[in-house]
């Protein structure tokens, strides 16, 4: 069997193949800012229904890649555009455009042939982010989960200025206190972030389909009803969109077994930690974050030049000094 994980800013996704690939256990939740806390929680729960000694592999990808190679004492790291790409290419293989959207960024990765030719990410704006998506939710009182339902509902959609939280939050708040239907400002949110998406990643690339949509803001029907007016084709979302990364993690590992299966069972029976220093040694001051097992620093990474990456038992010192 082989795991695949993908930990991001807001959840933390891991999956379970099996020896032919097919997904056998998969576990989508929130961090809860504890990635490794939620990283752990979720490994216990696999362990209740799977032998952990038997996982021969383990992929490592989003934001939290570096985090979950130090807790398991092993795996393989990759990045999130060939995580997803590996996993929509399994869904549909004759998929030419990735269009993915996590808790705090967003990814358009264009494919030809089979190969990533191109891609592009947002990681500054919030707006076309799902956490915009939930900040917006709670503002109007709704559901998060009832946000694509209702905009699906609308109309006559008014068009909100998305290119900014700021801007579409206050025109959001204006069209609101102008009397229009709330359905109608919902469906207009979708669609300024689907126009606000397409015309930032989308930039100078010719985005042509099948059109694969992946992340967990891809369970919402009104962004891929957005998506499909943007760009007058069919958008497709496949059945385990909320964990597309960690599948194409976990495939990654499959084809490189040489790394060598990771210490499951030994991340359950370890006290693990997060840990930070901020670096005196040059005028970088590089912020260096640190994982503890059992009291003892087994990763850092964060610093520019390696020094603390390539040992990290010497981080002690920094640490002691710190605290």
């Amino acid at each position: 069997m082989f795991v695949g994980v993908d930990v991001g800013s807001l959840t933390t996704k891991v999956v379970l193949l099996s020896e032919e690939g097919e997904l056998l256990w998969s576990s989508y939740r929130r961090n809860m800012g504890r990635p490794l806390e939620a990283l752990k929680e979720t490994f216990e729960e696999l362990a209740r229904s799977f032998d952990l000694s038997a996982v021969r592999g383990l992929g490592a990808t989003g934001s939290g890649r570096h985090l979950v190679r130090a807790a398991c004492g092993g795996g393989l790291v990759r990045n999130e555009i060939t995580a997803h790409a590996v996993a929509a290419m399994r869904e549909v293989p004759e998929v030419r455009t990735i269009l993915e959207i996590g808790g705090q960024d967003s990814k358009l990765i264009v494919i030809r042939d089979g190969v990533v030719v191109d891609f592009s990410m947002n990681t500054v704006c919030a707006a076309g982010t799902g956490s915009f998506l939930d900040h917006q939710a709670q503002r109007l009182g709704i559901p998060v989960e009832e946000l694509g339902r209702l905009a699906l509902r609308s109309k006559n959609p008014v068009r909100i200025a998305g290119r900014c939280t700021v801007f579409a939050e206050s025109d959001m708040i204006h069209k609101q206190q102008a009397g229009y239907p709330v359905e109608d400002i919902v469906a207009g949110l979708m669609e300024a972030m689907a126009r606000n998406f397409i015309a930032n990643l989308g930039r100078g690339k010719k985005l042509e389909g099948p059109f694969v949509f992946q992340g967990g803001v891809a369970a919402n029907a009104g962004m891929r009803w957005a998506f499909e007016r943007m760009l007058g084709e069919r958008v497709l979302v496949p059945q385990n969109h909320k964990v597309m990364g960690a599948i194409g993690a976990a495939l990654l590992a499959m084809e490189a077994e040489e790394e060598g299966p990771p210490s499951l069972v030994g991340l359950l029976e370890s006290d693990l930690r997060p840990s930070h220093f901020e670096c005196q040694l040059c005028p970088n001051r590089c912020e260096v974050a640190v994982v503890l097992r059992d009291g003892d620093p087994v990763a850092c990474w964060g610093d520019r030049c390696g020094r603390w990456g390539d040992n990290p038992s010497s981080a002690r010192s920094p640490l002691r000094t710190s605290s």
